[in-house]
């Protein structure tokens, strides 16, 4: 299982973006990369550029290995359509994110951490598969014995605060979320320039 042992601010500062819309915005003071060496300026070059944006995407989604990142980016090229809106949809449609999106987690490493513990239903069957693809009109509920998990039910309770993606409708009263729609690129909005990827990937 990958783990982020990196603090998430250092994570933002080398990447420069506040990659998880953290209130306290770690560029804020410093926007440049921790370290010695990190107020020393310099010209990226394009490969630089390219292997950041993919860094940005891999750290955004709970940290994923490369390998997971390359046979989501291989099923994304050979899918219809432009290849990194297809990326992005594919990202979008784990399981963690929807449990994220839907407001039972706080971030994705929680969400995460939390599929894997068996606290989510897919359909009414028990997944514990955080890459798990959902699928349009899947219903995701939280498992009725963790519907009393103190982190569930607060971070539940504060989604009016964050919203809800168009895409996905939930059931607040009974933790419980359904896929209207497959995602779009409009409704992520994490600054990054995917294209970087696929040129990345095409070399």
């Amino acid at each position: 299982m990958t783990k982020r042992i990196e603090a998430k601010t250092k994570i933002c500062r080398r990447l420069g973006v506040n990659l998880w819309g953290r209130a306290k915005n770690p560029l804020a003071r410093r926007d440049y990369a921790p370290g010695e060496h990190g107020q020393k300026r310099r010209k990226l070059s394009d490969y630089a550029l390219q292997l950041a944006a993919k860094q940005k995407l891999k750290k955004y989604y709970a940290n994923m290995t490369e390998r997971q990142f390359r046979r989501a980016y291989e099923t994304a090229s050979r899918q219809r359509g432009d290849t990194a809106e297809n990326l992005i949809a594919l990202l979008e449609r784990r399981l963690d994110n929807i449990a994220y999106r839907l407001g039972f987690a706080g971030d994705h490493a929680e969400a995460r951490q939390l599929v894997r513990h068996g606290h989510f239903k897919v359909n009414g069957s028990r997944v514990n598969i955080p890459s798990y693809l959902v699928r349009m009109g899947d219903v995701i509920e939280v498992k009725e014995k963790s519907q009393k998990v103190t982190r569930i039910v607060d971070t539940l309770g504060a989604i009016d605060r964050r919203g809800v993606p168009q895409w996905l409708e939930l059931d607040k009263d009974h933790f419980r979320g359904r896929v209207k729609a497959f995602p779009s690129r409009e409704d992520f909005t994490l600054p990054i320039r995917e294209q970087l990827i696929v040129e990345l990937y095409s070399k």
